[in-house]
């Protein structure tokens, strides 16, 4: 692409430099530039990309974006813009040809819920006839073509690229995760949204966001600033901050189980078996046949169904997408057994996703249920307690151990934890009296060992969840990634047995 053609469609502030050079690429980590790449530094939390803009040139780049006027080589060209991250999006559209711009649009924003609302729409979508690709906390996929998530919502980069491969395989649909940080880092500034769902508000991410406010103030911008003109969202008002959207944007589509939403159960009935009845909608009744197990998931559904009706689906095809959907990865998917105990692995690594995962099954009603948890490093300590006195108040017996505890010391994180959990377990059990069936709690910090004991007591009638992790297949030790899947490790412990 010609540099002077992508010029005219960023706000620049400044220009300086040979306009004559082509754009080979984009790219915003100094260490991956090549030669006609364009370089974009981009300021962070940790690192400032104005400090690699000389590896940038070493590297071969000769297009540099940047925020503050920085002398350069005669044969480049510099580029001072206002915001590079935001910049960077608006590039990354141009770049790939606006592939967004052929798709309909589907974002999902919100603390919890995300991940399943998205795999509900992809099968709506699909029953009302469109192909729709998926970018989320699990995976970029469409049809054949799938590569592992690096983030919930990729970098711009990342992002246009995917769309545009999934475009050319035949992607008439996309329906993405967004996290408060893609849209505080401007990651979808260069998308117009066919439809936005939001789902909830809880404590998350405040290692990063200053406070709750700040959170949602960066959510809101998927409604106010990312929504095409004429667009609906499809917003929860079971939650206070879903409530405060649709005070804002009365056009949107409201869901939830009161009888004020727009969208709201009318004859609903919860079980094992999944979740089954009938929504009442502005489109009619609809019938609701889904797989999906437990309270969450049934606000999960209203999300769902109210996304399709701000996108003006025949109920037929919402319908039969729900009938369709499967379980999702990691998100109460079972490990199965000859134990005669119901095994679950879910992603809930929040107070308020582990509350509500171990509320649903405990409507189950099994003999006992057992939680494996832990809280991740490096992230916010606030919630640490609060997962702690969740997952004692609802099990029988709570296996305290690590996550990924990336740089800090796995046993101060389990302290912290441990505070939340003793509001109702004073004491914590040794192996020997759990052995023995005493409730309570105790701490394995291996999550390998903590795993194969709870495996190792588990009787007929018992519910094991394994929390925390779900669809990952890695721990993060240090700065270190090691392959691990609380999957895998169920299935390994049934097979020998869980710990000697």
């Amino acid at each position: 692409m010609k540099l002077i053609n992508l010029l005219t469609k960023l706000p620049i502030i400044h220009q300086f430099g040979p306009t004559y050079l082509v754009v080979a690429a984009l790219c915003n980590d100094s260490r991956l530039v090549r030669p006609g790449s364009a370089f974009f530094a981009l300021r962070g939390t940790a690192q400032d990309g104005h400090n690699y803009i000389q590896q940038a040139l070493q590297q071969g780049a000769k297009i540099l974006f940047m925020e503050e006027m920085i002398a350069l080589p005669a044969d480049c060209c510099g580029i001072v813009v206002a915001d590079c991250r935001k910049t960077l999006s608006l590039a990354a559209a141009e770049f790939y040809r606006h592939p967004e711009a052929e798709l309909c649009m589907v974002g999902v924003t919100g603390t919890n819920g995300k991940t399943t609302i998205t795999y509900l729409l992809e099968a709506i979508l699909r029953a009302a006839g469109k192909a729709p690709a998926v970018l989320g906390t699990v995976s970029y996929r469409f049809n054949d073509l799938q590569q592992v998530a690096s983030h919930t919502t990729p970098d711009a980069i990342e992002l246009f690229a995917s769309l545009a491969t999934f475009r050319q395989h035949g992607a008439t649909a996309a329906v993405m995760e967004v996290s408060s940080h893609a849209l505080h880092q401007y990651r979808v500034e260069g998308i117009s949204f066919d439809a936005a769902v939001f789902t909830n508000l809880t404590p998350e991410h405040l290692d990063y966001h200053a406070d709750m406010e700040e959170y949602f103030a960066a959510k809101r911008r998927l409604f106010a600033e990312r929504l095409k003109p004429g667009a609906r969202a499809a917003l929860c008002i079971d939650d206070a901050y879903g409530e405060r959207l649709a005070s804002e944007f009365p056009q949107a589509i409201t869901c939830g189980l009161a009888s004020r939403a727009a969208v709201h159960p009318q004859e609903i009935k919860l079980s094992l078996d999944g979740i089954h009845g009938t929504f009442t909608s502005p489109l009619g009744l609809l019938r609701i046949d889904s797989r999906l197990v437990g309270p969450f998931n049934l606000q999960n559904l209203l999300c769902a169904v109210a996304a399709g009706v701000a996108l003006n689906l025949p109920t037929t095809a919402i319908e039969a997408g729900i009938d369709a959907a499967h379980a999702v990865p990691g998100r109460l998917e079972r490990v199965e057994n000859a134990r005669g105990a119901l095994i679950l692995v879910d992603y809930a690594h929040t107070g308020d996703a582990l509350d509500k995962a171990l509320a649903a099954v405990a409507t189950l009603q099994p003999q006992r249920i057992i939680t494996v948890f832990g809280c991740g490093g490096d992230r916010d300590r606030r919630k640490r307690p609060i997962m702690g006195e969740v997952a004692a108040r609802h099990s029988q017996l709570a296996i305290v151990t690590s996550d990924n505890p990336r740089t800090e010391d796995p046993h101060a994180i389990i302290a912290e934890v441990e505070k939340g959990v003793q509001q109702i377990h004073p004491r914590r059990l040794s192996e020997a009296e759990v052995r023995q069936g005493a409730n309570g709690y105790l701490v394995v910090p291996d999550r390998r060992q903590a795993i194969r004991l709870a495996v190792s007591i588990l009787t007929a009638g018992d519910l094991l969840l394994v929390a925390g992790k779900g669809h990952e297949d890695y721990q993060i030790i240090g700065k270190e990634k090691f392959h691990f899947d609380d999957r895998e490790e169920l299935r390994a412990a049934l097979s020998t047995g869980g710990s000697a």
